[in-house]
C-alpha cells in the first residue's frame, strides 16, 4: 500500500523520524471511518501520534484514538 511505502521511504532511504499521521477527512463522508482507519494505520507502523478531527468532528476523532485535534474554530470563532 502507499502508506508502507511512504514510510519505508522516509525510514530507511531519508532515515527521517516519523512521529505520527494526520488526517482531514473528505467533505460529505463520515469521518469516524476514515479516523478508525487511520489509528489502524498508525498502530501498524508503530506511529504514536494521531491528529484528527477538528471542531465538528474532534469527539469522533478522539474516539478513535487521537492524540491531537484542531479546534481552533470552536475556541476562537470562525475566520472572517
Amino acid at each position: 500500500d502507499q502508506l508502507d511505502a511512504m514510510v519505508a521511504i522516509c525510514r530507511d532511504e531519508f532515515r527521517l523520524p516519523l512521529a505520527g499521521l494526520m488526517c482531514i477527512p473528505p467533505a460529505g463522508d463520515d469521518p469516524a471511518a476514515h479516523f478508525h482507519m487511520l489509528a489502524a494505520m498508525a498502530a501498524r507502523h508503530g506511529l504514536a501520534v494521531i491528529s484528527m478531527g477538528m471542531s465538528g468532528d474532534f469527539e469522533a476523532a478522539i474516539a478513535a484514538g487521537a492524540t491531537h485535534v484542531r479546534v481552533g474554530s470552536a475556541i476562537f470563532g470562525h475566520r472572517a
